[in-house]
C-alpha cells in the first residue's frame, strides 16, 4: 500500500472578518469568508476549495478513463455549481452539481457517444474527492456529449 501526504499551512491573523493565507507545494492564497456569508470575500474559501477539489477531481479522472478506454476526444470542459444551505444560522453544504462537456471527434459512432456517458457517470464514483464526501454532500451529473 502507498500512501501520499500532502501538506498546507494556514496562517489566520485576527478575527472572522479578518483575511488568512494558506500555502502547499504549488498552491498560495490569500483566505476568508465570503461576501454572501458577511465575510470580506477576499482570495478564497472552504466553499470554493471543497468545489474546486471536488470538480477538479472529477475532470482528472473523467479524462483518465477516456483515455484508458480509448474514447477519443476533441474537448474536454465543466462547470462546476455548489450549493450551500442556511437554515436557522446553520450552514450545510448540500450539493454539487458537475456540468462537463464532452466533445468526441467527429468521426464517434453512437457506441463511443454511449460508452461517454458510461464513462462520465464511473468517473463521478470513482473519484477520490467524491468519495470521500459521499453520503455527506449530494453530487449531481448534467453531462453533455457533442461531436465536433
Amino acid at each position: 500500500m502507498a500512501e501520499h501526504h500532502f501538506h498546507l499551512k494556514a496562517h489566520w491573523p485576527g478575527l472572522r472578518n479578518d483575511v488568512g493565507k494558506i500555502e502547499a507545494d504549488h498552491l498560495v492564497t490569500k483566505i476568508s469568508i465570503p461576501k454572501e456569508m458577511n465575510g470580506p470575500g477576499i482570495g478564497t474559501n472552504p466553499d470554493e476549495m471543497l468545489l474546486g477539489a471536488a470538480a477538479t477531481c472529477y475532470i482528472i479522472t473523467l479524462a483518465a478513463m477516456m483515455e484508458r478506454s480509448q474514447i477519443e476526444k476533441d474537448g474536454l470542459t465543466m462547470e462546476s455549481e455548489a450549493i450551500v444551505d442556511v437554515t436557522d444560522g446553520i450552514f450545510t453544504y448540500k450539493k454539487i452539481i458537475h456540468r462537463p462537456e464532452i466533445v468526441l471527434k467527429q468521426y464517434a459512432s453512437d457506441r463511443d457517444k454511449k460508452v461517454a456517458q458510461k464513462i462520465a457517470e464511473k468517473a463521478e464514483k470513482s473519484c477520490m474527492i467524491s468519495r470521500a464526501i459521499q453520503g455527506n454532500v449530494d453530487i449531481q451529473l448534467e453531462v453533455t456529449i457533442k461531436t465536433a
